[in-house]
């Protein structure tokens, strides 16, 4: 993992490694040597998370999987939600690994923590500058939300 970049989540740091590329769903896309993509949360959506203990996919390696397509769901100590396919692309492999211990996602999220491989991606991704500014808008909404001022302005 190369050298990245630094959101600031309040008082804690978020790395986006500059190596790899972003999705708007928080997730990086880093390429493998099969020329595909390998996916992974990045820093900002495990903080969020806080502590994932539970992933499982719907989806079976071999299926043609379509943007923001429901691939599975994921849940934390925070919070239950669903996984979405950040880019489209033929499935190629699913991490059995995480699927037995789903804490390779709190600690190594940017290595042994990745969820899955897509192949023939059709790549709508971000450069880490684009989703460093992307975390500031977001970030926004994220800090009203988790203080439950989602709708105060």
């Amino acid at each position: 993992m190369s050298q990245g970049l630094v959101f600031m989540m309040g008082e804690f740091a978020a790395d986006i490694p500059t190596d790899r590329r972003y999705a708007r769903n928080h997730m990086w896309a880093l390429p493998t040597p099969a020329m595909g993509l390998r996916f992974g949360l990045s820093a900002y959506a495990v903080r969020l998370l806080q502590d994932v203990y539970f992933i499982e996919f719907i989806v079976e390696p071999g299926i043609e999987i379509a943007i923001r397509q429901e691939m599975g769901a994921i849940e934390s100590k925070k919070a239950e939600s669903g996984i979405y396919a950040p880019a489209a692309g033929i499935l190629t492999s699913i991490n059995q690994e995480i699927l037995k211990d789903p804490s390779a996602i709190n600690v190594d999220k940017y290595g042994d923590g990745w969820l899955f491989e897509l192949g023939q991606v059709h790549d709508p991704l971000l450069s880490p500058e684009e989703y460093l500014l992307h975390l500031e808008n977001a970030w926004e909404i994220a800090q009203r939300t988790i203080k439950g001022q989602a709708n105060a302005d």
